[in-house]
């Protein structure tokens, strides 16, 4: 165990379990991991080895013996049968039979129905009237001759999630976490591994919690497929419900007219609609009209009244278009049914507190999957819960206020998002003012994307300024990252006519294309600061740096940290740039001073001497040094012709990414990597000595 993981051993004893038995145990079982999680918690909360082994042994033999797999029902009932009594886990739902009078329940793998069910149990566990829930049940059996009687009782039913918690403990116990502690405690808990993931990325993926927390908050997340954007609403709580978009019918969602059986927005916390895009799907009118109705006013009228409720709505679909094609032909919300995007459509659209970008989310892989500690989700799930009923909306009053310029329905889904994010990070309110600010940015962000994407739809929105002030009054503009990467294209209105797109699109290019002049003329340096955000792409070191780089004939790198493969690996592409630069016919001396690998030196050395080798060929005298003293800390580029470039992440401003894969662009070219958070500024310093 790592530092972290101890950390969360102790102060929440019991209530962790490490998130790789979770694949460990699961086998062929088509089961969510909060059930697969529930039975962890009970045998493997804990950090001793030989408990973990014998508790994954016990889980095992219970998922053997009464997880029921369809294929091996007919031995289940059988078991049952010649028993009289047995336990099974099984996902049940209840539905009145009003022809007898009577609850009854369907066991939805065990394939057995109309097995009776007593009021009490359904008022205890509304949930098992609508979409089904998870339990552990003891069933039996008793024959009756009475060919309208079933043979199976049911004698006990506990569903899959825990009774109940010590929530002053757990506030008690997050005080004792750094915030960046706090962020990777949860994002373990999740199932993803923290070391993988930058501050931004991190963030994203804790935006998916606040529906869990936060009462009718409206979540719209459209990405590439593969970057897990329905697990956590299938696999991670109990109280939340994913169906699939061509299910989501109105008497599904809202109320039965027939029946007058209330639907899933009564009776879960959270409802995700899958496949929510698709340009040719054709969403029914009624629909739109009533979920537009429910957003707006958490109720909704089906002729028998106006009936409450606190569900959060969450939709999710796939995008087929990268973004610069989305802002250059249209807008982010292209791939969704043109129903949403008229002017019916977009109210549901514009009732979006936040829009998360799924394109910044990278295909899940092995390695992103966490093998540390984290809560058992249904604990997690609980604590979430119970925050629905508290408003941490006001917390950051204190030090910013938004602008006039943000209209109600906006300052609403900027305050919720803020909310939620407080109650997952900070439940205990004690958050600084560059951490409140930070919260306050990145709510502002998402709600900025939906409203900007509206505007380019729809003219008629008119422009808002998203922006917030401090004590001061001093003014903070907030930008999406898409508008900091492709701001010729995101400044273009959008017009839905051929003849406006056609013109929009042409006035995108001539304004991404340098003109012939600019193109011939040698560029103009100036001294200048720029800062670049997590997860913006576009950049590499030929367009950071090269333009920099051209003339110069000595440069000497200070960077401490060219040590690891991937930080050596960087530095020969930074060396790629330099030849890129040059002239065929000249030579260049690149000095590097850095620090030795406390382990691995000799590899370094020897990697050190093959670049010298493969330098010599292009016309590059590679040296470099190590600095025994320790003191380095400072990251720069000093050119002989007069530039100090400073980088304070040195060359490391790139996330991971595949480097073994050759077939992927992020791979090859540096400007399909998402980068981490970095700065540089470009100085002008007095002419060194050849």
């Amino acid at each position: 165990m790592n530092e972290l993981d101890q950390k969360i051993n102790t102060y929440f004893p019991g209530l962790v379990v490490r998130k790789d038995l979770v694949k460990t145990i699961k086998g062929n079982a088509i089961v969510p991991s909060y059930v697969l999680e529930y039975l962890l918690g009970q045998y493997c909360a804990t950090s001793d080895e030989a408990t973990i082994q014998t508790g994954i042994q016990t889980v095992r033999e219970i998922l053997a013996k009464h997880y029921v797999h369809r294929n091996e029902a007919g031995l289940v009932r059988s078991n049952i049968k010649e028993k009289g009594r047995y336990k099974v886990i099984d996902k049940i739902s209840v539905a009145l039979n009003d022809k007898v009078n009577a609850y009854q329940a369907e066991f939805e793998n065990l394939g057995i129905k109309k097995v009776l069910v007593d009021s009490g149990t359904v008022k205890n566990h509304p949930k098992l009237l609508v979409g089904g829930v998870w339990c552990i049940c003891d069933i039996e059996y008793e024959f009756n001759e009475d060919e309208d009687a079933t043979p199976w009782i049911l004698a006990a039913l506990k569903p899959i999630q825990l009774s109940h918690f010590d929530y002053d403990g757990y506030l008690s116990a997050r005080k004792q976490f750094t915030t960046d502690e706090w962020i990777d405690v949860l994002l373990q808990s999740i199932g993803l591994n923290s070391e993988v993931f930058g501050r931004r990325s991190k963030l994203i993926q804790l935006i998916r919690l606040i529906p869990f927390c936060e009462r009718n908050y409206n979540l719209i997340e459209l990405g590439p497929k593969g970057t897990g954007k329905s697990h956590i609403y299938s696999e991670f709580s109990p109280h939340g419900t994913l169906v699939s978009g061509g299910e989501a019918t109105l008497a599904k969602l809202f109320i039965n007219n027939t029946t007058g059986k209330i639907g899933l927005v009564g009776y879960w916390d959270v409802v995700a609609m899958d496949e929510f895009a698709g340009s040719n799907k054709k969403p029914d009118i009624k629909l739109i009209d009533t979920l537009k109705n429910y957003m707006a006013n958490k109720s909704f009228n089906r002729g028998s009244g106006p009936q409450g409720a606190e569900a959060s709505m969450v939709f999710i679909g796939n995008t087929s278009h990268n973004v610069p094609y989305m802002l250059k032909h249209g807008h982010l919300f292209m791939d969704l049914p043109e129903t949403y995007r008229n002017t019916d459509g977009q109210a549901i659209l514009d009732r979006m507190h936040w829009y998360l970008p799924g394109w910044e989310m990278e295909n899940l892989r092995s390695e992103m999957f966490s093998n540390g500690y984290g809560f058992v989700v249904d604990y997690l799930a609980e604590i979430l819960r119970s925050l629905r009923s508290q408003d941490y909306s006001d917390r950051y009053q204190s030090y910013f206020s938004l602008s006039s310029d943000i209209s109600t329905r906006d300052r609403d889904g900027i305050n919720k998002t803020f909310s939620g994010l407080m109650k997952i990070l900070f439940p205990h309110g004690e958050a600084s003012r560059v951490e409140i600010e930070e919260l306050l940015k990145f709510a502002i962000e998402g709600r900025k994307r939906v409203k900007d994407q509206l505007m380019r739809i729809d003219p008629t929105y008119g422009n808002v300024h998203f922006i917030y002030l401090d004590s001061l009054q001093k003014a903070t503009q907030v930008a999406t990252l898409e508008e900091e990467e492709y701001p010729h294209y995101y400044h273009n209105k959008f017009v839905g006519d051929e003849e406006g797109s056609i013109a929009a699109n042409i006035l995108a290019d001539t304004m991404a294309m340098p003109s012939v002049t600019q193109s011939a003329a040698e560029p103009v340096l100036k001294e200048k600061h720029l800062t670049f955000q997590e997860n913006q792409k576009g950049i590499s070191f030929d367009s950071l740096l090269g333009s920099y780089l051209l003339g110069a004939i000595g440069i000497t790198i200070t960077d401490p940290d060219i040590r690891l493969f991937y930080q050596i690996r960087n530095f020969m592409e930074f060396l790629e740039t330099v030849v890129k630069h040059k002239a065929p016919d000249e030579e260049i001396t690149v000095h590097l001073v850095t620090t030795e690998d406390e382990f691995k030196g000799e590899q370094q050395k020897e990697n050190f001497e093959r670049i010298k080798e493969s330098c010599i060929t292009v016309g590059i005298n590679f040296t470099w040094e190590f600095d025994d003293t320790g003191t380095i800390h400072a990251r720069n580029i000093v050119t002989n012709h007069g530039w100090k470039i400073a980088l304070d992440r040195g060359l490391d401003i790139f996330q991971h990414y595949e480097m073994n894969d050759p077939f992927t662009f992020a791979n090859r070219i540096q400007e399909f990597r998402p980068c981490k958070a970095f700065e540089v500024a470009f100085i002008r310093i007095i002419q060194v000595k050849e």
